[in-house]
Parts: C-alpha cells; structure tokens; sequence
C-alpha cells in the first residue's frame, strides 16, 4: 500500500514507520515536518494535513502511538458506535497486556488487556472493541453501580446489543466489577426495562410494593403507533416515565397526544420524572395502588420500609 492510500485509509495520520516503510526517507519526513505540510501529534505519529484534527484523527493517533494491537476502547469506541453521544476529553485506548507504552501520551489514557484479541472487532475501523466487550470495560470502570447501571441500560435502548449478547461476553470474563448487579440489570432489560429510570421503577415502586406486574415498552398499533412505558392492562393503567430525552418539543406533542388518546379510551395515565421515581419511590406507589384499587385491583400492597405509606393508602 502506498503512503497515499494508508494516509486515506486512517483519516490523514500516519505512524513513523508506517512512513518509512512506504518509501519516505529520514530526510523527506523531516522536511514534511518543518515545512507544515504534515503535523506531529505524539511522538513518531504524524497528521499528514494542517488544521485542527478531527476525532476520528485523534483517535488513529493515540492507536498508532500504542502501537501495535492497540485499539480504541472504553467511552471513545462507545462514542464511535453510537452508545454514547460526547467522546469525553480524553482518548481511550486498549493494548495488548504483554507489553507497556513508554511515557506519557497526552490526552490519551492506555489500557491493558490479555484477552484484547477476543474483544477486538474484526472489521471496523478505526480499530476498536466489540460493542459488548465495550459496554462491560466501561461498567468495570464505573465507579459507581448506577454508572454501570446506564452504560448497560443505554447500550439496550439503543438497540446496540441485546441482553442475551452482554451475558454471553459476561460469561466470557473471569472478573469484573459489579458482576451481580450486572446479571440483575441483564434480566431486568430483558423484561424490557430499558433505562436506568424504568429500572427504578420495576424494583422500587412495583417490585418493592407487590403491585402487580406492568407490561414494559408495549407497542400500540393504530394511526399512529405509540409505546407505552408500563401498561396495567386489566386495570387499564398507563405509567409514562419521562427522562429529558425525547420529551421536549415535538415529543411533548407526542405525549400530550398519547395521553389524550389513552383517556379517551378509558385509560388511566400516571407520569412521572426521574425526581418522583427516584426522589419518592413509596409515594409514586401510593399513587399507582390508589388508581389500580379503582379500577378493580383486589392484591395487598406492601410495605417496602418502617413508614411505608402504601399499605395504608390500600387498605379499603
């Protein structure tokens, strides 16, 4: 390949070697260099253009100065597939376990891993982890379960990978951190609770308060095809959790709409943001059973804690 196709084929950066070795000489690169044709980036990884570097060309430097093997990883592989919408400031990068990068790379954080050529996608590029492989290195590095908690949910809602998938490369990984509660959020998801909000909601109101068992993500065919978050059929309830996204503008239209609909058809409808859900799980129940009694509900409501208010507001 000449240098020309290889400066294409990795968004206009080039390593050292990779120059040399298509026939450049020590002379010519220097020359390129304190010319401003081409831009040093790290140490023997150069931009074969001026101006500021795209991400894409950020992140083929960082993968060049690793070194061989190395691909992108953690949040900067979730950005380029689409799990997450900012790369964040820093570029991340996996190499091979067996060897360490020599000093210091700027804006650019190294991992390692033994197992990188099962986790590594065969095709894509720039070179980077497979989409679950990625979503498990991020919950590893989460510092905090309900981190973990979302880099799973969201990887689910965007239809990235599924439940069975993530517990396959699971299974594959000898240690990681938040391996149970990891298996709990895989099963919840699979009962169609696809974010952190609709996780909440399945074991904090329902679960917690034996209400009975909602109907996740239910699609409604009609002139319009609307989905219902959590839908008491029988008791012809409708619970709507709003985070932000999806929620503002045209989408407020959309719900307006869709709650209009559901009362013109008899149907009860609660919403509720992540602050009731997560602020006030026991109130939020209370309301659920309040409504669900009224519409024929016969089941006993729990207690989830000392002061629970749900029991009372169920007893007839």
């Amino acid at each position: 390949m000449n240098l020309d196709d290889l400066s294409a084929r990795q968004d206009g950066v080039v390593s050292r070697a990779q120059a040399l070795a298509c026939g450049l000489t020590e002379d010519m690169l220097t020359w390129r260099l304190r010319s401003g044709r081409w831009q040093r980036i790290h140490a023997g990884v150069y931009a074969t253009f001026t101006g500021p570097l795209p991400f894409a060309a950020r992140v083929w430097a960082a993968i060049l100065r690793a070194g061989r093997g190395a691909v992108a990883s953690h949040r900067t592989a979730a950005f380029l597939d689409g799990l997450c919408d900012e790369p964040g400031p820093v570029i991340h990068v996996t190499a091979p376990g067996e060897r360490h990068v020599r000093g210091k790379v700027d804006g650019v954080r190294v991992h390692y891993a033994g197992r990188l050529p099962l986790t590594r996608h065969p095709a894509k590029s720039p070179p980077r982890t497979r989409v679950d492989d990625t979503v498990l290195d991020l919950v590893d590095d989460a510092a905090h379960p309900r981190e973990a908690e979302g880099w799973v949910t969201s990887a689910c809602q965007r239809r990235a990978t599924t439940p069975e998938r993530l517990a396959d490369a699971l299974g594959q990984r000898k240690k990681i951190r938040w391996r149970g509660m990891v298996e709990a959020v895989l099963a919840d998801v699979a009962d169609r609770a696809h974010s952190p909000l609709e996780l909440r909601h399945l074991r904090r109101v329902e679960r917690a308060h034996g209400l009975p068992t909602g109907c996740r993500q239910r699609r409604i065919a009609g002139q319009r095809v609307i989905w219902i978050d959590v839908d008491y059929e029988r008791y012809r309830l409708r619970v709507e959790l709003d985070g932000r996204v999806g929620h503002t503008g045209e989408g407020r239209f959309r719900d307006r709409r869709r709650d209009n609909s559901a009362t013109v058809d008899g149907h009860a409808t609660l919403r509720y943001g992540h602050a009731d859900v997560f602020g006030d799980p026991c109130g939020v129940a209370a309301e659920h059973v309040r409504v669900l009694r009224a519409y024929g509900w016969t089941g006993t409501p729990l207690s989830c804690r000392p002061g629970c208010p749900v029991p009372a507001c169920g007893q007839r």
